[in-house]
């Protein structure tokens, strides 16, 4: 496991900060991770003075990636560590409900708990170039157990959720666009200054007032409540003890699964050249 740590927290002003994430060489979402981001949002929630936060990533092919498959039932001896998939309906639930602004500025592939992450964020800016999303768990004999399911509902609706689930498919930011689960899809060379001056802008406006905005439409946008994403991460429990799921995780990691090359680079195309289920 990389013991670096993952998150560069850049403070642009008392009001505005950036959240650099790194896992070399694949950005994978190991306990870590988690344990930092917990210990992220405490700090957030205890700013008075922040508004907006925007998390990026400090890898271009890879915004945050699928959990690590080696290490996801092991929990460091460090602040923020919790047991690692049961708490994450938690810490989801605590940055969609919290008095900031979140932004994912994507560039790179966000797939599984990734693109669950940004989904959680409050909106998503992508390169048109980079940006690949996806939640490719049917494809392995899994279900989406992170918060994918119920946040794309709310966003794009029924029959472009079970498109996104059920084919396990990558989707761009300028599909993304049009489905409505990424706010706007940039060129590759705008994406940077574009986020920075909204992040900026919204960053001198009163904290109150975002709060309460933020608020309003959380309540009347369909945003899942922490039992939703409860009921999903313990139908996920269940389905990965299928034999089936177990067949396809054996599969996968044959193929390439948590290594640098080209499955992780092409996780849903090579999800179709898997054996037949």
């Amino acid at each position: 496991m990389n013991t670096e740590k993952r998150l560069n927290i850049i403070h642009e002003s008392k009001s505005y900060w950036r959240v650099v994430f790194s896992n070399p060489p694949l950005n994978l979402f190991d306990p870590s991770t988690f344990a930092e981001l917990n210990v992220l949002m405490d700090d957030i929630e205890q700013d008075e003075d922040l508004k907006v936060v925007v998390f990026e990533s400090g890898d271009e092919d890879f915004f945050m990636n699928h959990h690590d498959v080696e290490n996801r039932t092991t929990v460091p001896d460090q602040p923020g560590a919790m047991p690692f998939f049961g708490n994450w309906p938690r810490f989801v639930t605590r940055l969609a409900q919290s008095s900031v602004i979140s932004i994912a500025k994507v560039r790179g592939r966000a797939r599984a708990q990734g693109f669950e992450f940004a989904l959680a964020c409050d909106m998503r800016f992508a390169s048109r170039e980079r940006a690949r999303f996806a939640l490719i768990e049917v494809g392995g004999s899994s279900i989406p157990g992170g918060g994918g399911v119920e946040w794309l509902s709310a966003l794009v609706g029924r029959s472009r959720t079970l498109e996104i689930v059920c084919s396990s498919e990558d989707f761009d930011a300028d599909i993304g666009e049009r489905y409505g689960f990424v706010n706007r899809a940039l060129p590759d060379a705008e994406l940077n200054a574009f986020v920075d001056a909204l992040a900026t802008r919204m960053s001198r406006f009163e904290k109150r007032a975002l709060e309460t905005g933020k608020k309003m439409v959380n309540g009347r946008a369909g945003v899942p409540s922490e039992g939703d994403l409860w009921t999903s991460n313990h139908i996920l429990q269940g389905v990965d003890l299928w034999p089936e799921a177990q067949d396809a995780f054996k599969h996968m990691l044959d193929a390439g699964l948590g290594k640098v090359g080209d499955f992780e680079l092409n996780f849903a195309e090579r999800l179709g050249d898997l054996p037949p289920r």
